[in-house]
C-alpha cells in the first residue's frame, strides 16, 4: 500500500440538539446533545477505497461532511497530504484544496439545481476555480466531463428533469471531477437508484479510479456495493468505529459481533445451508447510548465488563482493528 493520502485522527462531532431556551426553562429540561461521531481514526492509502458502513443513524455521513470542511469537528483532526483540513480552510489555501477533494451526495434529484441546465451545473467549479477562460472553453471541457461518464455531450443543453437518476447521478460524478481533484467523498451514491443502475454507476467509478488514480471513501449500507468497490472497510455503531479490516480479511472472517451480524442478514442466494442470524434489536438512542459498550444490549457475547468499560480499537495482526471485549478476551468464534 501507498502511503496515506488522508489520515483521521480522535475525530468526533457533538450536536447540540436541545429545545429552545424558553421549552427548557418552563418544562425544565437540560440542553441535550448527540454524539453523532465519537472517537473515529483511519487512514486512506493514495489511490485505494475505503468503506465505512453500518445501519441508519450511525454517522457515517456525518464523517463525511466532516472530511470535506461542510461541518467543523468537535474534536480531533483531519490531515489530507500532509495538511491540516481545518487549518487549511480557513486560510488563503482553502480553494487550492477545496479543488483536490471533492463531493458525490446521496440523493441525485436534491442535489442538482432544477433551474440550471447541465452546461451551468458541470461548469460552475470550473469556472469558481478558474480553470476556463470563457464560455467556448467551458462547453468543450463539459462535453469531455460528460462524455468520461457515460453521457452525449449534447445533454449539456438539457435540464436535470429530463434524465433518469441513474443519468443525473453522472451528471453528480461529471460535476465532482471537473476539478480533476485527487479525493472524492461518496455518501451513500448508489443507494437512490435501481440495482441495475447502480452496478453502471459503480463500473464508471471504478474506471474513473484505474485511470485518474482517485482515492475514494464510499458510505453505504449496502454491503454488496462495498465489496464491488472497497479495497478496506470500516463498520461504525453509535458515531464509533467497530472493526476496520481488509475487504477480503472481512467478508471471510468478521470478528466483531456486529459485523457478524450485518453479513449474516445478507440473503444466502447459493443457499449454502450455513446457520444466519438476523440483526436483532433496535439501534439505541444516541440521546442516551448505553454505557460501556454501546453494541451490548444487542450483542450476544456481552457480560459485565462489556456493560461497564467502553472497548478500545486495537490491532489484530497485519491492518485489521477490532473495539470488542469478547474478542480481546477470546470468547468470540
Amino acid at each position: 500500500m501507498s502511503e496515506p493520502l488522508v489520515e483521521v485522527h480522535d475525530l468526533a462531532k457533538v450536536f447540540d440538539v436541545s429545545p429552545p431556551w424558553l421549552n427548557r426553562v418552563v418544562e425544565r429540561k437540560p440542553k441535550a446533545f448527540v454524539h453523532a461521531v465519537d472517537g473515529v481514526s483511519f487512514s486512506i492509502a493514495r489511490g485505494s477505497t475505503l468503506a465505512l458502513v453500518g445501519e441508519s443513524g450511525c454517522g457515517k455521513s456525518t464523517v463525511a461532511r466532516l472530511l470535506v470542511g461542510l461541518y467543523g469537528a468537535s474534536r480531533g483532526a483531519v490531515r489530507f497530504d500532509g495538511q491540516d483540513i481545518a487549518q487549511t480552510l480557513a486560510g488563503p489555501g482553502a480553494l487550492a484544496l477545496r479543488r483536490r477533494m471533492q463531493m458525490i451526495f446521496q440523493d441525485p434529484y436534491a442535489s442538482l439545481n432544477p433551474r440550471w441546465k447541465v452546461l451551468d451545473i458541470v461548469a460552475e467549479p470550473l469556472r469558481e476555480h478558474g480553470l476556463v477562460r470563457d464560455d467556448a472553453q467551458a462547453r468543450a471541457r463539459v462535453g469531455e466531463l460528460l462524455s468520461s461518464v457515460g453521457l452525449n455531450p449534447a445533454d449539456a443543453a438539457k435540464f436535470p428533469h429530463q434524465f433518469s437518476g441513474g443519468q443525473r447521478q453522472r451528471i453528480s460524478i461529471a460535476r465532482a471531477l471537473a476539478t480533476q481533484p485527487e479525493f472524492l467523498v461518496c455518501d451513500e451514491p448508489t443507494s437512490a437508484l435501481d440495482v441495475s443502475v447502480q452496478a453502471q454507476v459503480l463500473n464508471i467509478m471504478k474506471d474513473l479510479q484505474r485511470q485518474q488514480g482517485l482515492t475514494y471513501l464510499f458510505i453505504s449500507h449496502n454491503l454488496a456495493v462495498v465489496r464491488h468497490v472497497a479495497d478496506q472497510v470500516g463498520v461504525m455503531y453509535l458515531g464509533r468505529l467497530v472493526e476496520v479490516a481488509a475487504k477480503q480479511d472481512l467478508f471471510a472472517s468478521p470478528r466483531h459481533p456486529y459485523t457478524r451480524m450485518l453479513l449474516d442478514a445478507i440473503p444466502d442466494i447459493h443457499m449454502t445451508g450455513r446457520a444466519r442470524t438476523p440483526v436483532q434489536g433496535e439501534v439505541p438512542n444516541p440521546l442516551n447510548p448505553p454505557s460501556g459498550c454501546s453494541f451490548h444490549p444487542r450483542c450476544p457475547l456481552a457480560n459485565e465488563r462489556c456493560k461497564a468499560e467502553r472497548p478500545a480499537l486495537r490491532s489484530l495482526g497485519g491492518i485489521r482493528v477490532v473495539a470488542c471485549h469478547a474478542v480481546e478476551e477470546g470468547r468470540a468464534p
